[in-house]
C-alpha cells in the first residue's frame, strides 16, 4: 500500500487491538492481538498501547488488555514463535516537568494551546491532561504520535457517548500527518473488524471534521 494513501499493515494490526479492549471483549481481543504481531507489532508497543488506553477506556479495561496479552504471550512462546521485543521508552527530558512538556505536546498536536470554560471549572483535569496524559504518557518515545491516535480513535469509535472526543482526536490525528484516505482506511477496517455501526458513527463524526478544516 502507498503509505500516503493507506494505513500499512502494523498501524492497520492497531485498530482491533484498541477497539476490543476498549469493549472489554477478550476472546476478540486474544485474536487481534496475535494477528497484529504477526503483522509485525512489537511486544513493546502493544504493551504501550494497552497502557495508554486506560487514560481512554480506564485502569480495569486496560489491567484486562494486557493479561490477555500475557496469555497470548504465553501460549506463543509455547509454540516457539519469537516475537521482536521492540525498544523501551527512553527516559523523559530532565529539563522538563511532566505538565511542562505535556503542554508543549498537547499544543503541538491539537495546534494551539488548549483552554475552556471546563478547565476552569475543574482546573484539576487540566493539569492531569498536561502532566499525565500528554506528559508522561505521550511523551514516552517509544511509540510515535500517529500510532497513538490510532489507537486512541479507535477506541473512542468503539465506545458509546464519546463522540465529541473522537471528533478532537480526528483532528488530532490529521495534525500528526494522517491523511483524510488514511483515517477513511481506518475507518473501513473498523467496519470489517469491529462493526459496521461503529465505523458508521465514526465516518460521521470524520465527516464533520473534514468539513469544518476545509471551511477554516
Amino acid at each position: 500500500m502507498d503509505k500516503n494513501q493507506a494505513l500499512s499493515v502494523k498501524q492497520q494490526g492497531i485498530i482491533p487491538i484498541a477497539a476490543f479492549t476498549a469493549k472489554g471483549d477478550p476472546e476478540k481481543l486474544k485474536v487481534a492481538l496475535n494477528e497484529g504481531l504477526d503483522a509485525g507489532l512489537t511486544v513493546n508497543g502493544i504493551k504501550e498501547i494497552l497502557v495508554q488506553l486506560y487514560a481512554y477506556t480506564g485502569f480495569p479495561r486496560s489491567l484486562n488488555g494486557l493479561n490477555t496479552f500475557m496469555g497470548v504471550m504465553e501460549e506463543r512462546q509455547k509454540k516457539g514463535i519469537k516475537d521482536e521485543a521492540g525498544r523501551g521508552a527512553s527516559p523523559l527530558p530532565a529539563n522538563k516537568s511532566s505538565v511542562e512538556l505535556g503542554t508543549d505536546i498537547q499544543t503541538r498536536l491539537v495546534g494551539k494551546p488548549v483552554t475552556g470554560a471546563i478547565y476552569t471549572f475543574a482546573p484539576a483535569i487540566d493539569q492531569f491532561l498536561k502532566g499525565h496524559l500528554f506528559g508522561d504518557i505521550f511523551g514516552r518515545d517509544n511509540l510515535d504520535f500517529q500510532s497513538r491516535e490510532i489507537a486512541t480513535i479507535s477506541a473512542l469509535a468503539s465506545m458509546d457517548g464519546v463522540n465529541p472526543q473522537l471528533q478532537a482526536h480526528f483532528n488530532v490525528g490529521l495534525n500528526t500527518g494522517l491523511t483524510e484516505a488514511q483515517l477513511k482506511s481506518l475507518i473501513s477496517v473498523l467496519s470489517a473488524k469491529v462493526g459496521k455501526d461503529e465505523a458508521c458513527n465514526a465516518r460521521e463524526i470524520l465527516g464533520k471534521v473534514l468539513s469544518g478544516r476545509k471551511s477554516l
